[in-house]
């Protein structure tokens, strides 16, 4: 495919996603997204940060839970980016006491998928979501790039071990993130 048609496939690609009902206006698509457990208090404190840190309002922040991320990423509304047709993590007995399936919202703390960063046409996810968002805050938090020295099976075994365990260390909301009057135009459904 020549450049004017990629582009214009491109363009196409967008103008579709933004029909479905994506109340964002195109210029989001301009940003990367950083996806999160909206329920998990980690993952909303790290999404506190971010927003503080990305001064040039850089990214667009959406709920694994919400619209976005099942259009984009093919995940059902549940905590913890499930595909929509995928058994719960570890099956009806895993635990011990658990339902035989998730209800509909219902968090997955046994899911590590608790960060998708979608940059253009790329997504990233368990340790390479977190330091790549850090690192495109630009400045002095570029030197997190220095992490990559650690084998990635190493970076995501720590990862899941937090992700797994991030709802009995660190709470869970009853609901998912709203954001704040001024934060608004950075939020994706």
């Amino acid at each position: 495919m020549n450049d004017s048609a990629h582009s214009e496939a491109e363009r196409a690609d967008r103008s579709d996603h933004a029909d479905r009902g994506n109340r964002a206006d195109r210029s989001d698509w301009n940003h990367p997204i950083l996806f999160f457990d909206g329920v998990c208090g980690l993952c909303n404190r790290f999404v506190d940060f971010m927003l503080k840190a990305d001064s040039r309002s850089r990214f667009r922040y959406a709920p694994l839970q919400g619209e976005t991320a099942r259009r984009l990423l093919g995940v059902d509304n549940q905590a913890g980016g499930h595909q929509a047709n995928d058994p719960p993590p570890g099956g009806p007995h895993a635990g011990g006491h658990e339902p035989a399936g998730p209800k509909p919202g219902d968090p997955q703390a046994g899911d590590p998928r608790s960060f998708v960063f979608l940059e253009k046409d790329a997504s990233y996810e368990q340790s390479n979501a977190v330091l790549l968002a850090l690192s495109r805050l630009g400045g002095a938090w570029g030197l997190i790039a220095v992490l990559y020295v650690f084998p990635r099976p190493v970076r995501d075994f720590v990862y899941r071990i937090v992700a797994r365990n991030r709802y009995r260390w660190f709470g869970r909301r009853d609901a998912c993130r709203l954001p704040t009057p001024e934060e608004r135009d950075r939020f994706l459904p």
